[in-house]
């Protein structure tokens, strides 16, 4: 099911820099989360598996059946909003896994999906959100007054906002030693911009519901665009130092605001 993927030279050399033991392989099928029986072939290719745990206070009782399952220790490998590519922690050393569905993309953009990846696994970022919030996702679910799958779409999103806080200051050194990877980061931002800027009048005119706007807006921050609020407020040292306490704050301030 999973096979070694050849690296380009530039991708080659952030592993080298960021997670130089990573293992990078193609799976065959596309997926949100492998169940275990198909995610422990991986210990095929590394030396130790070891699933991720996390205490029941730490989830409300009606989260998504998937986030359910993760936290309980079953060895179970990507989730909803990974994207095309998922990696984990969970076996040693660590596994960066592409997905089919990157096939007819950019190489230049796929190359930067890769280098992010491995800077991910190279700054010691949680795997999940659930390693972010710990025992305060059930105060952010209190604080939103959407479904528990909503919930877990802007509790993803916040997660990728504070991550891209860190990534981005490795992105933008890549100028002189991977300019190729600068410019598509660069590149993907740009494809962003318009859509950023005009998040406040989408989700005005219902053609945008909040989830979604969150997710857009902070996948925004690791690529340094200016966001409108109340997005803003999440692109700041602030939220970088404080991290989930910040978010939910940012959420209890936010919904109020959106019920006034």
């Amino acid at each position: 099911m999973f096979a070694a993927r050849e690296l380009s030279s530039a991708v080659a050399a952030v592993r080298k820099e960021h997670a130089p033991d990573a293992v990078v392989v193609d799976c065959e099928r596309d997926f949100e989360t492998l169940p275990p029986a198909q995610a422990e072939e991986l210990g095929l290719l590394v030396d130790s598996l070891e699933p991720a745990t996390y205490p029941a206070a730490w989830l409300p009782e009606d989260v998504p059946e998937l986030l359910a399952r993760y936290a309980s220790g079953d060895f179970t490998v990507g989730m909803p909003g990974d994207g095309s590519i998922a990696w984990t922690r969970q076996t040693d050393p660590p596994t960066i896994i592409v997905k089919p569905r990157v096939e007819g993309s950019p190489e230049p953009f796929l190359d930067f999906l890769l280098a992010e990846a491995l800077v991910e696994v190279g700054l010691g970022v949680p795997e999940h959100f659930i390693g972010f919030f710990e025992d305060e996702y059930p105060a952010l679910e209190r604080a939103t007054t959407l479904d528990p799958a909503g919930t877990y779409q802007v509790a993803a999103a916040l997660y990728d906002g504070w991550t891209g806080l860190r990534t981005r200051e490795v992105f933008a050194a890549w100028d002189d030693a991977h300019p190729g990877l600068a410019d598509a980061w660069r590149d993907a931002g740009a494809r962003l911009e318009e859509r950023v800027s005009g998040l406040p009048e989408a989700v005005a005119r219902g053609e945008t519901d909040f989830a979604d706007a969150t997710e857009l807006a902070c996948a925004a921050i690791k690529h340094g665009l200016e966001l409108p609020a109340p997005f803003a407020a999440l692109d700041t040292d602030a939220y970088r130092v404080h991290g989930s306490d910040y978010a939910v704050t940012w959420a209890e301030k936010t919904f109020d605001a959106l019920e006034d």
